[in-house]
């Protein structure tokens, strides 16, 4: 085998170390970096032998991703984060990042990407309540239990304003606004499967209401979001952003090549 792999160690969630992760993928002859503080993933990713690979959770992959894409090398995703929505919907067992180095060697898949104002994400851009929840999960990483997730969504549902935007110049009165790429299967709080990733689409959820409980949702190329306050709070594949409006999404359909083991 060979190519380089980026491992996140704050990405852990138990299981292999990042030391036993480097050490299995080395023993493979794939080179590795563990993340330092001050490391840049894209500038690391920038410069290595392809394959490029990602040890990591949601959060981390979008630099790798970007870096692949204008290289136009294939990518590898090694699931080793507390999120891995996407990795998941390639197929891929969570529970054995040091099984998936495999892929290192594995055939070739093309899969959408999109974009939010240019920046890249793999799954999601969500504006709203759900958007605030990922903050206030942020801001008490130490809390995370049922109790005190439950005591946030009390906390927001006592300010039930819509979020005051406007989706390609209609006014929305929206507490929840995800964009996703590619269909997702949604409730209220979390996140279902995709059962594709090549469909070429974006597909835009609303939600109404106190507490909203059901989506409309259309489905196109490309969706400007604007808002009157000029800045909202997103969580972009799960990541807590403050980011400036209008918010300009569009889908790259198959852009990114990935590399994924079967059976």
């Amino acid at each position: 085998m060979s190519g380089f792999l980026v491992i996140n160690p704050r990405s852990g969630k138990g299981g292999p170390d990042a030391s036993e992760l480097r050490a299995e993928a080395e023993r493979l002859g794939i080179k590795t970096h563990v993340l330092g503080a001050e490391d840049d993933p894209a500038e690391l990713a920038g410069a290595a032998e392809p394959p490029l690979g990602i040890a990591g959770g949601d959060g981390s992959l979008a630099a790798i991703a970007d870096v692949a894409i204008e290289r136009d090398v294939p990518m590898v995703v090694v699931p080793y984060g507390t999120r891995n929505h996407f990795a998941r919907d390639l197929g891929l067992d969570a529970d054995d990042p040091l099984g998936t180095l495999r892929a290192f060697s594995a055939a070739e898949t093309r899969v959408d990407v999109g974009r939010v104002n240019e920046r890249l994400f793999l799954n999601n851009v969500s504006l709203g309540l759900y958007a605030r929840l990922v903050h206030r999960r942020e801001s008490h990483r130490r809390r995370r239990e049922v109790f005190a997730r439950l005591r946030a969504l009390g906390k927001l549902l006592r300010h039930p304003g819509p979020l005051g935007v406007t989706i390609d110049g209609r006014a929305v009165a929206a507490r929840v606004v995800l964009v996703a790429n590619n269909h997702y299967n949604l409730d209220l709080f979390s996140v279902g499967e995709r059962e594709r990733l090549d469909e070429g689409l974006l597909h835009l959820n609303v939600a109404h209401g106190w507490l909203p409980r059901t989506w409309e949702e259309q489905t196109g190329e490309k969706f400007m979001v604007d808002a009157r306050a000029g800045r909202l709070r997103a969580a972009i594949d799960g990541e807590p952003e403050d980011v400036e409006t209008p918010l300009r999404f569009e889908i790259q359909p198959r852009a990114l090549r990935v590399l994924v083991p079967h059976g």
